[in-house]
């Protein structure tokens, strides 16, 4: 297909397949993490590129949150509420990443915290970055039986997400918890497996099947298999990730719509925060990470559109692919 410009083209609207079943359509949402830090520029900005909503985190004070609810409400955005459990928000440089001396019960009720204001925020549901990757196995199956029965308790759906340092960090141990529940729903950020696994993960082709049929959410970043953002997506020496990166969204949507879900919903999370490659001494970045989520946004509109003409769920990704080719890397990014 061809590649549409770099830049941030207003495009504001859903889209929907319908080939002759029931119709799916896609919602667009941008991290709250990739803007401005005062909320009416980062509304703006969001509105003004097109996207259809807001992935992050509930704002802790009240005053915070009833301005939040209000202008989301204004600007006619939607809300994805992200949960990081278990962590130190007064580190600034790792508040995402869970500390060792935190309990389950910890993990647990910053959890709740979250779910409690989900749905005054109005949010489609929470995206939970939770658990620790060197928890047992009884450990994990814990938390996440008491982290569903506050799902089933309060109506809120989670979408447990895969990413590094948490429970769900690797292929082998989400299948597991995957089988071991079968209610649990998952944000597919495979961006993170290709760093865990140190290659594209089209070799765990059966593990992609599993989670498209439990997939809620996409974060639509690209990684490969020494970081979990490639630096450019445009870039030719990006391009086998890309694609295959792209080969797993199709299979999600693929098994979204014959599953019969009116929505589906993806965020191109590109981030700063040492996610984005920068120049040594200076720290310049590389290339720009609000050009890039714009480019990625409309990309995967074009596509989601496009595979509505040719019916979605008659295409080949149900097959395992053959002769993959990893991308070759000139330099560590």
């Amino acid at each position: 297909m061809a590649v549409p410009p770099l830049s941030c083209t207003p495009s504001r609207k859903t889209y929907r397949l319908a080939d002759g079943g029931k119709p799916i359509e896609l919602l667009v949402l941008r991290s709250i993490w990739s803007g401005p830090e005062s909320l009416e520029p980062l509304l703006q900005q969001t509105v003004d590129a097109g996207f259809n909503g807001i992935e992050g985190p509930i704002p802790d004070s009240p005053t915070a949150r009833r301005e939040w609810q209000q202008q989301l409400q204004d600007h006619n955005l939607a809300f994805i509420a992200e949960a990081t459990t278990g962590s130190d928000k007064s580190d600034s440089g790792n508040w995402w990443i869970p500390k060792p001396e935190r309990s389950l019960q910890d993990h647990l009720d910053d959890l709740r915290w979250t779910i409690e204001y989900a749905a005054a925020m109005d949010a489609l549901f929470v995206s939970a970055m939770t658990g620790y990757d060197a928890w047992s196995w009884q450990q994990n199956v814990d938390f996440f039986s008491q982290a569903l029965e506050l799902q089933q308790q309060s109506g809120i759906t989670i979408s447990f997400e895969t990413h590094r340092s948490r429970s769900l960090f690797n292929p082998w141990i989400t299948r597991d918890l995957l089988q071991q529940f079968p209610q649990m729903q998952i944000t597919c950020d495979f961006s993170h497996w290709c760093v865990v696994c140190e290659r594209l993960i089209d070799s765990e082709w059966e593990i992609l099947q599993l989670c498209a049929s439990r997939a809620r959410h996409i974060h639509s970043r690209v990684g490969f298999a020494q970081h979990a953002q490639v630096s450019e997506p445009r870039a030719p020496e990006y391009q086998a990730a890309l694609i295959a990166h792209e080969r797993w969204w199709d299979l999600i949507w693929q098994s979204q719509k014959l599953r019969g879900l009116p929505r589906t919903t993806m965020t191109p999370e590109f981030l700063w925060d040492n996610y984005m490659s920068t120049l040594p001494f200076t720290q310049q970045p590389v290339a720009d990470v609000w050009q890039i989520t714009c480019w990625m946004a409309e990309r995967q509109r074009q596509r989601f559109a496009q595979l509505g003409k040719t019916k979605l769920g008659q295409t080949q990704v149900s097959q395992t692919p053959t002769n993959i080719v990893q991308p070759t890397e000139h330099s560590r990014d």
